[in-house]
């Protein structure tokens, strides 16, 4: 007899206000911009006609905006629920300043930042390559790949891909005694990580990653 299949979905959040104005997001709140609900209502449309048991978000409200439109299409899920072990990595001192406010805070000039992502992950190679030469390679790297190195009162990499493991490991427990399709409503950092794992890829790969704000990464479980 063969073996059914159960299905993970995880997507991450839609655009913010912090997002779009270049912030160091975080655990701060900030909703949806016009940009972000789109991108919701994208996701939402990708997965009108999967089935959707069980649905998952963080406290934070971006989270549990974008799940709610995919939820829009789901009468079946009846069971949503908050699991912060996939929360966004926590930028400590940083939280809520922007990119320039933070090079200006270390004593050096202004640097234009054009960041698509949650933080300066996401800058092209080449300006990776300057900013690093700039800012020195021990400040570069507590902001930016360093998986050990944390931004003072927040989180590293490492912090992270801890407590995503240990939410996936309970995860895949969790649909194999029940027998559900799970939605995840996440965050950049913490999909990156969620991937690294489910993957089962190198940090080199997994820092390399942009997620993407409308597309949704699809995984099996036998049960």
């Amino acid at each position: 007899m063969k073996r059914k299949v159960c299905k993970i979905y995880v997507f991450r959040h839609g655009r913010t206000f912090y997002n779009v104005r270049g912030l160091f997001t975080g655990h701060k709140h900030t909703r949806l911009v016009w940009r972000g609900k789109r991108d919701a209502k994208k996701i939402a449309r990708k997965l009108k006609k999967k089935e959707i048991n069980v649905a998952v978000y963080t406290s934070l409200p971006r989270s549990k905006e974008t799940l709610n439109y995919v939820l829009k299409f789901h009468p079946e899920c009846k069971k949503v629920f908050v699991d912060d072990r996939m929360i966004e990595r926590s930028y400590g001192i940083l939280e809520g300043t922007t990119h320039k406010q933070f090079i200006k805070r270390i004593g050096k000039q202004l640097v234009e930042l054009k960041v698509e992502g949650d933080a300066i992950e996401n800058l092209k190679p080449g300006f990776r390559d300057k900013l690093e030469k700039f800012l020195g390679e021990k400040e570069y790297d507590a902001i930016h790949r360093g998986y050990d190195v944390a931004v003072p009162g927040g989180e590293s990499f490492a912090d992270v891909e801890k407590r995503v493991g240990n939410f996936i490991q309970w995860l895949i427990k969790y649909v194999k005694k029940n027998k559900v399709n799970v939605a995840i409503s996440g965050h950049g950092n913490s999909i990156r990580l969620f991937r690294k794992i489910m993957e089962r890829v190198s940090k080199k790969e997994a820092i390399s990653w942009f997620i993407p704000y409308d597309k949704i990464f699809e995984y099996d479980v036998k049960v």
